[in-house]
């Protein structure tokens, strides 16, 4: 039986995860990278992307984060996203229509680079983009 180690994933709204798993895999800035207990101290920024928390039972849960902090320590993982979902509370509509607009914002950056924020925009696409591939029902 794999050891288990304590996970808090919290976002600025609430709390999303607070409990013990055997495994995680994290969306870091420098490229994605997994934990198990005992693992080395370290802190890292997060990117936008999927984290995946296995419990003790093998179980799978999925969530959308879009930056924010991680700290590991041997026995406890703190993660402060800016958002973070779990899949099955993602509203896809919703994501549609972020993505939608965020497409909009960026064909208008292209001919009013003065008016738009790119990067900004470009954000809002990766992050619709993100919660949609997460909680599409998968085929």
């Amino acid at each position: 039986m794999a050891q288990l180690f304590h996970v808090e994933i919290i976002s600025a709204t609430r709390k999303i995860y607070d409990g013990h798993v055997s495994s995680l895999a994290i969306p870091g800035i420098s490229g994605s990278f997994g934990v198990l207990a005992g693992h080395a101290p370290m802190i890292s920024s997060l990117a936008i992307g999927k984290l995946v928390c296995i419990n003790g039972d093998g179980e799978e849960n999925i969530i959308a984060v879009s930056g924010g902090f991680v700290e590991v320590n041997a026995d406890k993982v703190l993660i402060l996203a800016d958002s973070a979902e779990l899949a099955g509370q993602i509203d896809l509509e919703r994501a549609r229509q972020a993505k939608v607009r965020a497409e909009s914002l960026l064909e208008k950056a292209q001919l009013d680079q003065e008016t738009v924020d790119f990067e900004r925009a470009r954000a809002s696409l990766m992050r619709a983009i993100n919660r949609i591939s997460i909680a599409e029902p998968r085929m």
